[in-house]
Parts: structure tokens; C-alpha cells; sequence
């Protein structure tokens, strides 16, 4: 079997105190190296996608395959100083995307070439934020199902993010109805909750839930791990975490 080791992090562009946190996150991000790392809320207007690959990238131990990174703007042309993107330690074989609307949100996929010679679609998005628009991310996981399904389909796919949308909402149970959670088929639920952190500076007994997801297809049915990560604040200043999400991180034997 081959093993792999995915990831997800909403970055939150260069907001809440970026300059601060921005090596908090490199270092938790170097303490897992995932295989694949679905990133959320890049800011292309700071190339922060860029510097994130070239630090990790330059810290790497000896031996380590460096990192890839494909990214996509938002298709809407007020918004285009943010998108998702993908960085990849394996192979890829090619990219696409997919323009979900609701200010041109996209979903990417990067289809992958695994040790054993296996290909697998690893996709990153991020769908619409309004709480209470539940229709409008119903919508967009639909879209996103179908594309899947129907545009260069294969039996082996990974769809990690920044939902938007607690593990009962309608978005989630159109992915629930095609893929399944892996922190669900490991823990038997999904996550209490993936925001916010403390560098939101919303109220420790404010609102939290689960946003963040890891979903595979039916055909990989063996999760070794999965945890929360990049969830550590800075050892000086415990409001200071790497993004105002935690991550999650996942080992997966194909």
C-alpha cells in the first residue's frame, strides 16, 4: 500500500497580524509535511502562496522532495487578489479548475501521480461565507460534485477545504452523499469545531464550529490517522495562532 499524508489551511490572506504568525505557520506546516496541502484565502496581491512554498521549501531536512505550488484566482474580477491553491511534494499531472459564482469562488484540482504510479485528483476550495445562504453553498457543492463526476473522472479523490458549513448543513450532505468525512470514519463524527482560534479575538464563549473538512471517495476506505493541526499559539503570546481556523491533517493508505 502506499501511503499519504493530506492537509488543509484556511491561511486568512494577510490579515489578523500576518507578519506575526506567518513563520508560526511555516514551522507547524514543516512539523507535519504533508504530501498535500489544500490552502484557503491566499493573497496573490502579496504572493503569499509564493513565500509560503519558497519557506517551507528552504527549510526542508535533506532528502525531502520540495514543494509545488498551483494556485487559482477568484473569477470575479473584484475579488481576484484571492483564491485557493494546492502544494504538492508528488508529481502533477495536470491542473483545472471550476468557477463555483458567489463572487467567482473556484474550486482547483490537481491531479497527482502517487509512488506506486497511481493517479488521484486532490482538490481544494472554498465556498461562500455568508452563514445564513445555505442554498448558495448547496449550490456550489453540487456544482462541484458534478464536475467531478462528469470532467476526467477517477476512482481516487480527495476534496479538503473551507466549507462554510457545519457537518449537518445542506452542502455538506451532498458531500456526504458522494465522498465521506475522514475525521467521521475515524473519530465516528467530525470535529466540534475548526473556528475560530484566539487570533480571531471573538469571545472564548462565542459561536464555534466545524468549517473544515477532509472528504474521499468510496474507493479509499483506509484512514490510519487523522488530527486538528497547525492549532499551537506562539510559546510568548497565546492569541497569536497560525490562521483563525485550525487545520486538519490526515494519513491515508491507497
Amino acid at each position: 500500500m502506499t501511503s499519504l499524508t493530506v492537509a488543509t489551511i484556511n491561511l486568512r490572506n494577510r490579515a489578523d497580524r500576518w507578519r506575526q504568525r506567518r513563520h508560526l505557520l511555516v514551522a507547524q506546516l514543516l512539523d507535519a509535511t504533508p504530501d498535500l496541502i489544500a490552502l484557503q484565502e491566499i493573497s496573490f496581491s502579496i504572493g503569499q502562496g509564493r513565500w509560503l512554498r519558497n519557506q517551507i521549501n528552504a527549510r526542508l531536512p535533506q532528502g525531502k522532495r520540495p514543494y509545488t505550488l498551483v494556485q487559482k484566482r477568484k473569477q470575479h474580477w473584484q475579488y481576484r487578489s484571492e483564491g485557493v491553491g494546492i502544494l504538492s511534494s508528488l508529481p502533477v499531472v495536470y491542473t483545472d479548475s471550476i468557477n463555483l459564482g458567489y463572487n467567482g469562488r473556484v474550486a482547483l484540482r490537481a491531479n497527482i501521480t502517487l509512488p506506486d504510479h497511481q493517479t488521484l485528483d486532490f482538490v481544494t476550495t472554498h465556498l461562500h461565507h455568508v452563514a445564513h445562504d445555505y442554498e448558495a453553498r448547496q449550490e456550489q457543492a453540487l456544482r462541484l460534485v458534478g464536475w467531478l463526476r462528469n470532467t476526467r473522472p477517477t476512482p481516487l479523490q480527495i476534496v479538503a477545504g473551507d466549507f462554510n458549513e457545519l457537518p449537518d448543513g445542506l452542502a455538506t450532505r451532498v458531500m456526504k452523499q458522494n465522498f465521506r468525512s475522514v475525521y467521521a470514519m475515524r473519530h465516528g463524527r467530525d470535529p466540534l469545531a475548526t473556528f475560530p482560534t484566539a487570533l480571531s479575538g471573538i469571545a472564548a464563549d462565542s459561536w464555534a464550529g466545524c468549517l473544515d473538512y477532509i472528504f474521499v471517495t468510496p474507493a479509499i476506505t483506509h484512514i490510519t490517522t487523522v488530527a486538528i493541526f497547525c492549532d499551537k499559539p506562539a510559546p510568548d503570546d497565546d492569541t497569536l495562532y497560525p490562521s483563525d481556523h485550525v487545520g486538519l491533517i490526515a494519513t491515508i493508505e491507497l
